[in-house]
């Protein structure tokens, strides 16, 4: 046991602290010959799973196309446009409006060229964008350099061509001074700076400040803790998802019958005081075995790299909608979700026919079979939330939680049976908790549509209409808690058959009514493009919104790394920096969900310098710079990647959208902040760095 919760422990210290860099593509170069004048060069990706790479020819308003780039081609020209190969995916992007296309698993990248002298020189790269469903690459590079004698047109060259030994394989030749002090950079900064400045006053900034602005401060950042990407959910987050989905299902109506049936078996039993703490202990640790196998079989048939990526795939969570729904009618009572009867019969009568442990693994089993009609729709909820929060781990520590919140009352009913006296007696309160329930889970079911719409472009669930259903959803379980509304599970009948009169509902339930109309009247002014920070992080983009009287949009003051630095010390203010792109689809979502909020927008705008920084601005660099990054040469040729470098070299980050605060020496104020479109959060980040920002300069 210890050593389980040894490696749980360490299993979540390395999924909250693993490292920012990442290397979701691996490509590979070639020059290919066939003995002739004609040519290739290819370059051949590996993608992880959850990445894709973008495909060619998407146009200035898109996302990073793939595109060829040549230094220098002596004796060789190039023959049409970089063509690609493999299996292009092409789907409709709401953010861009426009149809992206891109490539998954793998890709490869194929420019013809046809030589045209006796000797040749290639100096080329191949330049393209990585993103996943969270974060995007900055433009990435991939070089290929070769030289030698050229195929003749003849035979006889041919022959001599091939007696050199051209075997077409990439010989690339690494330059061997290369610039790994990030001093180097800023000084270059001088000569582009009048390209990259936002209009905002411009303050000189001396190169020994300029010089502190470059260090790396990737261990400062680290002790702040987290990672800069908190899209997903913590390890703790969903197992006391999954307790409190165990103590719900414990409320059931199929749940109380077992009770008494629990108890009868361990009293047929007999035997010492002792021995039945011992058989209770194992039928609640029976329970917890046979939901826990259930969330490790959930992980294993999908696996690590596939939970990551089901996250946003539309087709699942179409599916999951559909399957959410399908449970939320159950509830409400339209029908019941159950095993055939005879499998529960059957396991029961086994466990009682039989003597050992495995009579009360067979009991325990039996409980869960029969408990299967009202607790399903909570384990599905359960396991839909785990499965996309792309945690490899969240299936079976959610299951966990469940099953340790429902095993717990039934061991200690086993262990002591007098207290079923003192248990509550079961009535319409259980179902009027299936039907809140019920309303729970057709809000939530709306989530997973949106995320399905939001990827094929429907146009089917914008902002407005989201919080409409949420609204009249919320409206209608208040309603249902403050006695206004009923459904026919609520019927209650005397002894002939005739139909009651309604009870009037509980001090507790028409309390929690109350909160539950308020809430569905917060959301209104949302209609109208008021952030509804509460909804946020459930609600479509409020780019999506058709009527927006919300205008106010944020820009940053500078684009310029060093002028922004610069005016910030002017200014006596703490810095944030964001690591951007043009073609960054949740940078998009952030700046449209996040910061709009007036309350984001006002610390950005007066409390903060706020410096974007473009990782693809093709803007030209006036030299190119080669730079040693983590041990791979890496030349910087554009404005955006002198800010890749920068935030992987200062930072240890190389996805966007990244923010970190900074104070006046380019030490980070509070740890970094990536996609997640919960403005409460966002505020939280702003506020600490701030009230850092404070103290240090006290």
């Amino acid at each position: 046991m210890k050593k389980a919760i040894s490696l749980l422990v360490l299993c979540m210290a390395f999924l909250m602290a693993h490292a920012q860099m990442v290397d979701p593509v691996h490509f590979s170069s070639q020059v290919k010959m066939n003995g002739t004048a004609d040519a290739e060069i290819i370059f051949t990706g590996r993608i992880d799973a959850g990445w894709h790479v973008y495909s060619t020819d998407l146009g200035n308003n898109g996302p990073i196309s793939a595109t060829f780039h040549a230094n220098k081609m002596k004796g060789v020209k190039l023959v049409g446009k970089l063509m690609p190969r493999g299996h292009e995916i092409s789907k409709m992007d709401p953010i861009f409006g426009m149809r992206l296309r891109y490539f998954e698993g793998s890709v490869t990248f194929i420019q013809k060229v046809k030589f045209t002298a006796p000797a040749y020189q290639i100096d080329a790269y191949l330049e393209y964008g990585a993103c996943n469903d969270q974060n995007c690459l900055p433009p990435t590079q991939v070089e290929v350099r070769k030289s030698g004698k050229s195929p003749s047109f003849d035979a006889a060259a041919s022959q001599t061509a091939a007696a050199t030994g051209a075997t077409g394989t990439n010989t690339t030749v690494l330059p061997t001074a290369v610039t790994g002090d990030s001093t180097a950079l800023p000084a270059a900064a001088d000569s582009v700076k009048a390209a990259t400045a936002a209009p905002a006053a411009v303050v000189q900034a001396t190169p020994q400040e300029e010089h502190s602005w470059w260090q790396p401060v990737i261990s400062q950042l680290q002790s702040f803790g987290g990672n800069g990407n908190i899209a997903g959910h913590s390890l703790f987050y969903i197992f006391w998802m999954g307790f409190i989905g165990g103590l719900l299902a414990l409320m059931m109506p199929c749940i109380w019958p077992i009770i008494p049936m629990t108890i009868s078996f361990f009293l047929k039993r007999g035997g010492s005081k002792r021995r039945g703490i011992r058989d209770a202990s194992l039928y609640g640790l029976s329970i917890i075995v046979i939901f826990l196998a259930l969330g490790i079989l959930i992980t294993a048939i999908f696996g690590p790299s596939t939970l990551n990526s089901l996250a946003t795939n539309a087709v699942f969570n179409v599916i999951l909608f559909l399957l959410l729904v399908l449970f939320a009618f159950s509830f409400f009572g339209w029908f019941e979700i159950k095993l055939p009867d005879s499998w529960g019969n059957a396991v029961d009568s086994k466990a009682a026919n039989t003597t050992g442990l495995i009579s009360i693994f067979l009991m325990a089993f039996a409980l869960v079979l029969i408990s299967f009609s009202c607790t399903a729709p909570i384990i599905g909820l359960l396991l839909v939330q785990t499965v996309t929060s792309g945690n490899w781990a969240g299936p079976a520590i959610g299951m966990f939680g469940f099953s340790l919140a429902l095993a717990i009352p039934f061991t200690l009913f086993a262990m002591f049976p007098s207290w079923l006296k003192s248990a509550p007696k079961s009535g319409s309160w259980m179902n009027n908790i299936k039907v809140v329930l019920g309303f729970i889970e057709l809000a939530f079911s709306l989530k997973f549509l949106s995320v399905a719409d939001l990827a094929y472009g429907w146009h089917l669930l914008s902002r407005e209409t989201f919080l409409a259903l949420w609204i009249v959803i919320f409206g209608a379980m208040g309603m249902y808690l403050i006695g206004k509304l009923r459904f026919q599970s609520d019927a209650l009948y005397d002894a002939d058959g005739k139909l009651l009169p309604a009870k009037p509902m509980p001090v507790a339930a028409v309390m929690i009514g109350l909160c539950s109309l308020a809430f569905a009247i917060y959301m209104v002014p949302g209609l109208w493009g008021a952030p509804c920070k509460a909804v946020s992080a459930f609600a479509p983009p409020i780019n999506t919104q058709d009527f927006n009287l919300n205008d106010k949009v944020v820009k940053a003051q500078y684009t310029d790394y060093e002028q922004g630095m610069a005016a910030a010390k002017s200014q006596g203010k703490p810095v944030l920096i964001d690591f951007t792109g043009f073609g960054c689809v949740n940078c998009r979502k952030m700046e449209a969900a996040v910061w709009t909020d007036p309350s984001v927008a006002d610390k950005l705008t007066k409390d903060y310098v706020l410096i974007s920084l473009f990782v693809d601005d093709k803007t030209p660099l006036p030299k190119p710079i080669e730079v040693n990054d983590n041990g791979r040469t890496r030349t910087l040729r554009t404005i955006g990647d002198r800010w890749s470098y920068l935030q992987a070299h200062k930072f240890g980050s190389n996805t966007q959208p990244f923010y970190v605060p900074v104070d006046n020496n380019g030490k980070p104020l509070n740890r970094a902040y990536s996609y997640k479109e919960d403005v409460a959060a966002y505020l939280d980040f702003l506020n600490k760095g701030l009230a850092n920002y404070a103290k240090e300069t006290k």
